[in-house]
């Protein structure tokens, strides 16, 4: 089904963290296509209802579509550099490619208003999805990660987050959507909680207590922040905007559910296989020896009027 493009309304993709955020991840049933269409028609006046409930919650949604659902839903054109999320092989860490033709991000100021949009919309798809991934996210400490560090610290602002998530003149057709990667990472915390703090820091790039990164002549450069911190020929900045959410249970599995915005796949797809690969290739980031990714999905999250014209 085609749609007539008004791509006037970007989602709202930049904003600030909240307390709870619910990652919901499906993959497509044989024979489902129309009802996913419809849901995806409607989904945002789901969104605008439950708000209307809960106003204190700050209720967001953002929907995004992944590159094999995008031409069974649709027989228009299709965002230039849609494609499925990258598997990469290194000499010691994988990030895996899995399945996922829908995601759901919601976020709010507290848990029930996630949870009852994201109840309405599998209640929508029943028999039409399956999920392949439902991450219960939380806001922990000062925007810690459960390793103890800060995390998006990096994270553009303001009118700059806009800029690094939405497409512009590079897309007209598609302008106003942005680019989307997820990863679920599962932490080694015995391991971490072994490694004394200053050997830590120099995993991360930065200091753990305080937040401050390390100085380029001290900074290793296998540690997170160096493989991450990447810029254009002129020497400016190529960002994401990071959405991370720890996830966990007491005595069983925790880690971090990583999410990143762009208004191109490439920046994202270097910074993994900087990590990964290395860079130079052999030199992969040192945070995966403690943390091991478990899932990868690749997605397009147009703008708002494209669903609301299907």
């Amino acid at each position: 089904m085609s749609a007539e493009l008004s791509p006037s309304r970007s989602q709202r993709v930049a904003v600030p963290l909240t307390p709870a955020a619910i990652f919901l991840v499906a993959t497509i049933d044989d024979g489902g296509e129309d009802r996913v269409r419809a849901l995806l028609k409607n989904v945002h006046g789901m969104e605008r209802a439950v708000s209307f409930r809960l106003p204190s919650a700050s209720l967001d949604l953002v929907t995004a579509i992944g590159s094999a659902a995008w031409d069974r839903l649709f027989d228009g054109p299709r965002p230039s550099l849609l494609r499925e999320f990258p598997a990469l092989r290194g000499g010691v860490h994988t990030a895996p490619s899995t399945p996922g033709d829908l995601l759901f991000h919601l976020r709010a100021m507290s848990l029930d208003a996630c949870f009852e949009l994201a109840h309405q919309i599998l209640t929508e798809l029943a028999g039409a999805v399956t999920v392949a991934e439902e991450v219960h996210g939380f806001r922990y400490l000062e925007d810690r990660d459960l390793i103890g560090f800060v995390d998006g610290t990096e994270n553009p602002t303001g009118p700059g987050a806009v800029a690094a998530v939405t497409i512009g003149s590079a897309d007209p057709t598609f302008a106003g959507g942005s680019y989307v990667h997820t990863q679920r990472y599962v932490h080694n915390m015995p391991a971490w909680a072994a490694v004394p703090v200053p050997e830590q820091e120099r995993v991360i790039g930065r200091s753990k207590a305080d937040d401050v990164e390390m100085a380029a002549d001290v900074k290793p450069a296998n540690s997170h922040v160096a493989l991450n911190a990447l810029k254009d020929e002129d020497g400016a900045d190529l960002e994401i905007l990071r959405a991370n959410m720890p996830y966990g249970r007491l005595g069983g599995e925790m880690g971090t559910f990583f999410i990143g915005y762009c208004a191109t796949p490439a920046i994202t797809e270097k910074m993994l296989a900087n990590m990964f690969l290395g860079d130079p290739v052999g030199n992969h980031d040192r945070l995966l020896d403690f943390s091991t990714a478990v899932t990868g999905c690749a997605f397009f999250a147009p703008s708002a009027d494209f669903f609301e014209a299907l």
